[in-house]
């Protein structure tokens, strides 16, 4: 398979900037949306903890725009609805990671690191059937995600 990814945010100052991304990720793409939209503008540290702390479901993640029927967490004080998405959680460690790494590798303050830039992609949809009765078929789709982490040094 030939050519390079492609970053979405593109005004980084690369210099000052280190990115990581994950590609073709057997998570919920909703999770992973609502998990990069939490940890993003928060310190690496910060970011780490949380990852951790719903991994060990200590702390929920906020449901912002795929709430429905998600029922309301006594943790969470600004917006009320949440869930501990913890396979999500433990790929977009990883990814925080791998970005943190990375800065270390070009030389830029880790415990000045932030998260600039957080964002999950919908990828490859693999396509699976079920045989059922009648000749009949069921679909079971599996969508896979991409999931890109951008640290800048403040």
């Amino acid at each position: 398979m030939g050519g390079r990814w492609n970053f979405s945010a593109q005004d980084l100052d690369p210099m000052r900037t280190a990115i990581a991304s994950g590609r073709d990720l057997r998570i919920s793409w909703k999770h992973a949306v609502e998990i990069c939209r939490c940890i993003k503008g928060l310190k690496v540290e910060d970011a780490e903890k949380l990852l951790e702390n719903v991994i060990n479901m200590r702390r929920p993640i906020p449901f912002r725009r795929f709430h429905k029927k998600v029922a309301h967490r006594r943790q969470l004080t600004k917006w009320p609805s949440g869930r501990w998405p913890v396979k999500a959680a433990k790929e977009i460690l990883k990814v925080l990671k791998n970005a943190e790494a990375n800065a270390e590798y070009k030389g830029l303050d880790t415990t000045r690191l932030w998260v600039v830039h957080a964002a999950a992609h919908k990828g490859l949809k693999i396509r699976k059937y079920i045989p059922r009765a009648f000749g009949r078929a069921t679909p079971y789709f599996q969508q896979l995600v991409h999931v890109e982490i951008a640290l800048m040094e403040k």
